[in-house]
């Protein structure tokens, strides 16, 4: 059984939001006040798309909404949106119901009308813009991995004998320097448990025979995992005569 999505609103954020859900095979019911934007979600390929007086509980209640389907309130009035969480909510009491926010204070008033879930907009943009400054390479590498392009994969590398990485603690090493990211690694002499870097990474010390989990683009990775090998000296032969 696929599952259902009944989103109010299709402009703005509406519009994209109600793109993803296609992209993860959600049937989509779009629920519309106004004509235009009823005509621009069926051209966009939408076919059930109502157009509705959200202030009527009666025209609420038509819809087949079921506790295990999915509501989303993104309407572009804010208040709007409040009222229709709030009514929603005394209709489906059970049904899941992800709201939209564009400031703290309106996140507190959805939360209050019964919203599962708010999503803030501006603190999503905010902690972006904050990666980008402060992680570029790991968000551009993460941007291209979840995007599915082609050149970028992760790969599990071993720290081979009498590597540099030998010894180090994972904050000593700069990878983004490598044009990698360092998702998280098997410690060998703790557990074989992965670990991720993000959350355990001040305190842990890398050793031969690690395995690391690394996202980057082929060429990238194939350059570090070389780098890590140690460089063999042939030792000149010597003639005695």
């Amino acid at each position: 059984m696929s599952r259902q999505a009944f989103v109010f609103g299709y402009a703005g954020q509406g519009s994209s939001l109600v793109a993803g859900l296609k992209s993860n095979q959600f049937k989509i019911h779009i629920i519309e006040t106004s004509e235009d934007r009823c005509r621009r979600a069926r051209a966009d390929g939408f076919l059930d798309v109502v157009m509705m007086d959200i202030l009527n509980d009666n025209e609420l209640n038509s819809l087949d909404i079921d506790p295990d389907d999915h509501i989303v309130c993104v309407m572009e009035d804010e208040h709007l949106n409040v009222f229709l969480t709030l009514s929603l909510r005394s209709l489906f009491p059970d049904t899941n119901i992800v709201a939209i926010s564009d400031s703290i204070y309106t996140t507190q008033k959805l939360k209050m009308a019964g919203a599962s879930k708010v999503i803030d907009i501006y603190k999503i943009s905010a902690n972006r813009i904050h990666n980008i400054l402060n992680k570029p390479v790991a968000t551009k590498l993460l941007d291209s991995f979840l995007l599915n392009k082609g050149d970028i994969s992760y790969r599990e590398i071993h720290i081979p004998n009498d590597s540099f990485l030998d010894g180090l603690m994972v904050d000593e090493v700069d990878f983004s320097k490598y044009g990698i990211l360092l998702v998280g690694l098997i410690d060998m002499e703790l557990s074989h448990k992965f670990i991720f870097t993000t959350t355990s990474h001040i305190e842990h010390k890398l050793d031969t025979g690690d395995v690391m989990v690394c996202i980057g683009r082929d060429d990238d990775v194939d350059r570090f995992e070389k780098l890590i090998k140690p460089i063999k000296v042939e030792q000149e032969e010597v003639c005695i005569k």
